[in-house]
């Protein structure tokens, strides 16, 4: 009688799981891709708000109508922290209504209306 044990996995079955863990990494990178763009755009959004309303406060209270984004600092505004590398813009006019960041992630542009 031949009592080989037989414990382990075949390549076969190897295999299998390989292939479904491909599969359902193939499904999810985009996925996060998304949520991360996603994710990067509201922040980027929302240093565009604060950098719009810190311009409007400058100046309603300097008589101005133009304002370099630099002179806002850090008096109206704090730096606001890169999450794309994206750019932001240099001034901001009055009766502007929106404001640009422009390369964020490298390819997209972001625009906030007021």
């Amino acid at each position: 009688m031949n009592n080989k044990s037989k414990k382990g996995f075949t390549l076969v079955e190897i295999m299998i799981v390989v292939v479904i863990i491909g599969l359902l990494a193939a499904m999810a990178i985009p996925a996060f891709q998304k949520v991360r763009a996603t994710s990067q755009d509201k922040a980027v959004t929302n240093n565009l708000r604060q950098i719009a309303s810190a311009a409007q406060q400058y100046m309603l209270e300097e008589g101005l109508s133009t304002v370099a984004v630099n002179d806002l600092y850090p008096e109206y505004l704090t730096t606001p922290e890169l999450v794309a590398d994206e750019t932001y813009p240099t001034a901001i006019t009055a009766g502007d209504t929106t404001i640009t960041a422009t390369n964020v992630g490298n390819e997209r542009t972001v625009t906030y209306t007021f």
